[in-house]
């Protein structure tokens, strides 16, 4: 924890290197309750960042010293989460209440482990925080749903339709406070690079040691925003469709979720067909409303392209017309793709594409 509280000074001095290879290898058993566990690994996995990419993305570490790697593959294992930075750390267990007693909202929201970027780099964790706080209601109505499928309950069917689109809505209102609270220079300059990964990056295309637990370098992917478990469990439920490769990125990303989201998501899909029970039923408000939540979703996903274009795309093109600056050289070797590692506009259009076809022709 002192490490942790003081990461975004050690890296920016070049010091969390040394700190680190003079830490005493932890020991698991002192870690009491499920939250200090995922404490743990959000302390672990940010401190691994801040190790491998300390140097920028020309020098990264290539071996993560044992007193680091052993304990931080333990606590992994143990929460059947990957030994890398997830969204799980980085947003879900990264917020705390500066008043117990106060809202659930940036003025009242501080981060528990920070990384170079400042404000940015605040804002873009407790956005993200409000985004998972308002898809809650939906992945509610979800659990609704599915009852009201099971019980063939078409009143409950439209309410729990209702509140999953007001949901999605939502999501992408709080999805826009990003432009108020992340500058995309810094996001692109000097955030993006501590959530990348080693699998998919030109700049560790041979992977990481985790000395002590194994010899050959291991491959995990960086922080996506598919790793959150909220858009996959609203597409089975709608039984939107992706394709193969942007299917087999979507899958991938499910296994750097806690195992309970997973099972919640599998849960959704091997529940009835909404879709089928619709057309089937010929219920035409039901239709209306699972269209209107189809609608809303392509439109949250027409969104976050526009956002990514600009934090992204749009940022790494002033970022090479615009050298020298007070800014680091951005990282090169994610240029056009996410830091967990897809070809991101192309898979972010292919996905709302694939959301728009989900809409149904009322029949007859």
């Amino acid at each position: 924890m002192e490490i942790a509280s003081k990461l975004p000074h050690l890296i920016e001095s070049h010091q969390l290197r040394a700190h680190v290879n003079k830490m005493p290898l932890l020991d698991l058993q002192f870690l009491n309750s499920y939250r200090e566990q995922r404490l743990a690994h959000l302390v672990l996995s940010s401190i691994t960042m801040g190790y491998v990419w300390q140097e920028g993305e020309t020098q990264p570490a290539e071996v993560l010293p044992r007193n680091l790697a052993i304990p931080f593959v333990e606590i992994s294992k143990n929460l059947g989460l990957p030994p890398i930075l997830t969204h799980v750390d980085l947003v879900l267990s990264n917020w705390t209440k500066r008043n117990p007693e106060g809202p659930l909202e940036i003025s009242n929201l501080e981060t528990i482990v920070s990384f170079p970027g400042g404000e940015s780099l605040r804002g873009f964790i407790l956005v993200t925080v409000l985004v998972e706080k308002v898809a809650a209601p939906g992945i509610k109505a979800l659990a609704l749903a599915v009852s009201a499928l099971l019980q063939l309950n078409q009143d409950v069917l439209l309410h729990a339709l209702q509140l999953l689109r007001l949901s999605i809505e939502d999501v992408t209102r709080a999805l826009g406070q990003m432009h108020d609270y992340v500058d995309p220079d810094i996001f692109y300059a000097v955030i993006r690079i501590f959530f990348s990964g080693w699998k998919d990056n030109p700049a560790m295309s041979a992977g990481l040691i985790y000395e002590g637990v194994s010899t050959e370098p291991l491959k995990y992917s960086g922080g996506s925003a598919a790793q959150s478990s909220v858009l996959h469990a609203f597409d089975e439920l709608l039984g939107i469709h992706h394709t193969k490769e942007s299917a087999a990125f979507l899958y991938r990303m499910r296994d750097y979720m806690p195992p309970s989201h997973k099972a919640f998501i599998e849960e959704i899909h091997s529940a009835p067909s909404l879709r089928d029970h619709i057309l089937s039923s010929g219920h035409g408000h039901c239709l209306t409303a699972y269209n209107q939540c189809v609608e809303a979703l392509a439109e949250l996903r027409s969104y976050h392209i526009t956002v990514v274009t600009k934090y992204l795309i749009t940022a790494a093109a002033k970022a090479r017309s615009r050298r020298p600056t007070h800014l680091p050289r951005p990282p090169q070797a994610l240029e056009d793709i996410g830091t967990g590692g897809s070809a991101i506009l192309s898979f972010l259009k292919s996905v709302r594409d694939k959301t728009l076809e989900a809409i149904l022709k009322p029949s007859g």
